[in-house]
């Protein structure tokens, strides 16, 4: 079995643990992003509040809205990223020795090219997974109050009586959803600022690697050579690494979510044609606040998502090696 391939099986079982202990925070966030109520925003309400008013309105089953399909596309998603990161790093680390060996540079791939990996493997990822996500987005931000048709459009027989339970809106409906509003390309809703946001995990796999590889030399410098990482060290690399990515790309990450939401149409302030124009309108109608709601609920899901992530992956990429290596003691002096 290939490194490329234990690294993506590796990342994509770090990956579906981390959505199932998160999940909820992660569709109380995507709700925050794309609520275009005033009232509702003048009342700023905390998380937890805001998850215990969906379960007493709509029952416990809506914070795991599109489960599911997000966990095939955690799988999808972290499966495919990690295969090809693996895939480009190794490429760019026989790249740097090879320029060692011309007598340039120490052999170790640098924070630059670690960036550059990171985007190729991210941009990949985002071209085949994005379909996945704007389903998830609209099963995430789907609410009780009212009854989506085939053409993604509300009319007057779509409201629901509160007395009446509508039909579960599943995976096929929202399918259909996104189909009846932008056809095929609308699975591709929201592409442009997540290919953008392709700068979130090439931020944070090149603070992790950066941070990591300082752990790891000062940890040969006290202990004699031994260069070992404890799984809680790795938990916290990875909280600080997604910490600092978050911060900075928040902001496209609230537009994403607002393109890939279901369009509201009788209000053209909240009716976006694209990329450019949902950037103006949030602008003009909600100023720089706009692009900043949730954070706090986003900051906490992606950090403890993103350390959980690390953290399992790279036992689990041990655990693999150890069980293919043919002397298990020559692989724990590496």
């Amino acid at each position: 079995m290939s490194d490329a391939l234990i690294n993506g099986l590796a990342g994509a079982g770090g990956g579906i643990i981390a959505q199932l202990i998160t999940y909820p925070l992660q569709t109380v966030n995507t709700r925050q992003q794309t609520e275009r109520d005033p009232k509702k925003e003048r009342k700023k309400i905390g998380t937890l509040e805001q998850m215990y008013q969906v379960v007493k309105q709509e029952g416990w089953e809506r914070l795991y809205g599109g489960l599911a399909p997000s966990l095939v596309g955690t799988a999808a998603s972290q499966g495919v990223y990690y295969y090809f990161y693996q895939i480009f790093r190794n490429k760019a680390e026989a790249t740097a020795l090879e320029r060692k060996r011309n007598g340039f540079g120490d052999g170790s791939v640098g924070m630059l090219s670690s960036l550059v990996v990171a985007a190729m493997a991210g941009c990949v990822n985002v071209l085949l997974t994005n379909p996945i996500w704007v389903v998830v987005t609209r099963m995430q931000t789907h609410t009780k109050k009212s009854q989506p048709n085939c053409t993604g459009l509300l009319s007057p027989e779509d409201v629901i009586p509160s007395a009446v339970e509508p039909p579960p809106f599943g995976t096929s409906l929202a399918i259909q959803e996104v189909y009846g509003e932008g056809g095929v390309l609308g699975f591709w809703r929201g592409v442009l600022p997540t290919l953008i946001m392709v700068s979130n995990p090439s931020i944070q796999f090149m603070l992790y690697e950066t941070l990591l590889k300082k752990l790891k030399k000062r940890r040969v410098s006290s202990n004699k050579g031994n260069s070992n990482v404890t799984a809680f060290e790795i938990f916290l690399l990875g909280a600080m690494a997604k910490l600092g990515a978050t911060v900075v790309t928040y902001p496209l990450l609230v537009v994403k979510s607002r393109l890939q939401a279901k369009q509201i149409v009788a209000d053209k302030r909240h009716q976006y044609r694209g990329t450019l124009d949902a950037i103006v309108k949030m602008i003009r109608y909600e100023g720089c606040y706009g692009f900043y709601k949730g954070m706090s609920t986003k900051i906490v899901q992606s950090v403890l998502a993103a350390a959980v992530l690390f953290m399992v992956k790279e036992e689990l990429v041990k655990g693999s090696r150890w069980l293919l290596a043919s002397d298990p003691v020559k692989l724990k002096q590496r």
